[in-house]
């Protein structure tokens, strides 16, 4: 049974999602844009017999509280202390990370603060490599370098509700495996009042995490953690070259990919779910005995 839940952080509220036995191993499941911990409807009962998983919404998006981007700087420094108080505020101390998105930098600067509280790695379709980044990103590169009104507005587009459709089906190969909720809801949320001026501070903020790439890549090289990437191959935002990356710092980390797009849980979520399974009963248990 998943529970949905809030908490209170600095005077906000975050939604979360819960399932499992609070005495098992714990994995906190970190979203993306433009979506939020619904992505993650379908992974959490096929983990829930044997973990603790918590899916909570970032400050911004989805359930949890936006506040009015004048009250609450956006940027990902600051939904990273979010996330950091919020975990314990629910007594998580150690648990594996499930990146996704915008939810990898979050993951990653968790990392950074706290390497002894994270017992292994999943980025699916979260990228800390240059090389991962496809042309995609070019109109937002574009607003980093040169931050004017002008390029702002012209970053509306991806705020659009045919943008998010396109997002999820894009790379798919069956389109009616992907449920409309998804992108409905994400454009309901997305077209809440000032929810655009929130987006947009992130858009803006999102190169403070290219800048940390190389102490993300530090830290998979000096940390070790253990690192499974599962990776949708036709993602037209982050590409197959960024998953092989990670094999660069950490030689270990093990590399899967999906013939999907963006959002591979959509479609891939019981392969995935597998290659989870799999992966942390090797990786979690044998870092435990370690301990």
């Amino acid at each position: 049974m998943i529970s949905y839940k809030h908490v209170v952080v600095d005077g906000n509220r975050i939604f979360y999602r819960e399932a499992g036995p609070r005495t098992a191993p714990a994995i906190l499941l970190l979203h993306g844009f433009p979506t939020s911990s619904h992505m993650f409807r379908n992974l959490i009962p096929a983990l829930a017999d044997r973990y603790h998983v918590v899916a909570p919404d970032l400050p911004g998006f989805g359930f949890s509280d936006a506040p009015d981007h004048k009250q609450f700087r956006y940027t990902f420094e600051d939904l990273t202390k979010a996330i950091d108080t919020f975990t314990q505020s629910i007594g998580l101390e150690h648990f594996a990370i499930y990146v996704f998105d915008y939810g990898a930098p979050v993951g990653f600067r968790l990392a950074l603060a706290h390497p002894e509280r994270i017992t292994a790695i999943i980025s699916q379709n979260g990228n800390a490599y240059v090389e991962g980044l496809s042309q995609g990103w070019n109109p937002i590169q574009k607003y980093w370098k040169e931050p004017t009104p002008e390029n702002r507005a012209a970053l509306r587009d991806f705020l659009k509700p045919e943008a998010t459709k396109w997002q999820y089906i894009h790379g798919v190969q069956d389109e009616s495996q992907v449920a409309p909720e998804s992108y409905e809801l994400d454009s309901a949320l997305l077209a809440r009042p000032g929810n655009d001026e929130i987006q947009l501070d992130l858009f803006l903020d999102y190169a403070s995490n290219v800048a940390l790439y190389p102490k993300f890549q530090e830290y998979f090289r000096t940390k070790q953690p253990s690192l499974l990437a599962v990776w949708g191959k036709n993602d037209p935002f982050f590409l197959p070259p960024g998953a092989e990356a990670f094999k660069r710092d950490n030689p270990d980390a093990e590399v899967h990919f999906y013939d999907t797009g963006h959002f591979a849980l959509e479609t891939h979520h019981q392969e995935i779910a597998s290659a989870i399974r799999d992966f942390l009963s090797r990786t979690v248990a044998s870092n435990a005995a370690a301990a």
